[in-house]
């Protein structure tokens, strides 16, 4: 178990280098050195967001951005979690399949969108796509080589006691590659994440992408500089989260970096 102590000097590492940094910038921007109207310094930044979240403007903005990742996320990475595992699985299955993740893989996603738009026309469908191809492609290709680099013991060790295809894979294959598929969900989230922002950039009115853009039309670096932040903690915050997750549904592989 880790004490009090321990807990608060991982929690001080984490944190000292973005605290000085904004303590440096704060600095900076009062000995003018730096442009107060193109660098806020961060104490008004932070009166800039108290103000944006007691009108709703952020928190509206937010939701909307939260609630697409968590569509997109959750069609491709589900989706690509099952291909993957199902690439990896059965040969045909990877040889149909490989090369179409491999090139959404490698294609810019917002190079997509245009044909998207024809399909489906302007609007939220079109946006959730991509989002869901983005974090589909990274997922199935992080599933397919947790499945390839698996032990193969373990899965011939399961058939010679009578295992069949369906036990295999969801008493084999998934629980095995679990610490890489969830190195995958995190990966797929953050590029969910910035395809969000991407597409809002170009296509919504709200989201904290618009919210960006809005404000660099407008010249509201304060608002800029906020939004930036909160993708940036969402993040974040979606990465330790799943970590978290991860340590608690596959404790082996803690155990065996701690070893």
């Amino acid at each position: 178990m880790i004490g009090p102590r321990q807990r608060g000097r991982n929690i001080l590492i984490r944190v000292w280098i973005p605290v000085a940094l904004l303590a440096c910038w704060e600095i900076l921007v009062r000995s003018g050195i730096l442009n107060p109207v193109l660098f806020p310094p961060p104490s008004k930044l932070l009166a800039a967001s108290a103000s944006m979240i007691a009108s709703g403007e952020l928190t509206t903005h937010f939701r909307f951005s939260l609630t697409r990742l968590v569509a997109g996320l959750a069609i491709g990475a589900g989706a690509g979690l099952f291909c993957g595992l199902g690439m990896g699985a059965w040969r045909s299955a990877a040889r149909s399949l490989e090369f179409i993740v491999s090139a959404l893989y490698s294609t810019p996603k917002l190079t997509l969108l245009p044909v998207v738009m024809l399909l489906v026309g302007v609007g939220e469908q079109a946006g959730i796509i991509l989002i869901a191809v983005a974090s589909f492609s990274m997922m199935a290709i992080h599933c397919l080589d947790a499945v390839r680099n698996l032990n193969r013991a373990y899965v011939d060790l399961a058939v010679n006691y009578g295992a069949d295809r369906k036990a295999v894979f969801f008493k084999v294959y998934l629980p095995g590659c679990l610490p890489q598929i969830f190195t995958g969900f995190r990966l797929a989230t953050g590029r969910a994440l910035v395809m969000t922002v991407s597409v809002e950039m170009i296509i919504a009115s709200n989201g904290l992408g618009s919210m960006i853009w809005n404000a660099w039309q407008n010249f509201r670096p304060e608002k800029l500089y906020v939004a930036v932040a909160v993708v940036a903690g969402t993040g974040a915050l979606f990465h330790y989260a799943l970590l978290w997750f991860e340590r608690t549904l596959a404790p082996w592989k803690a155990i065996g970096e701690r070893a």
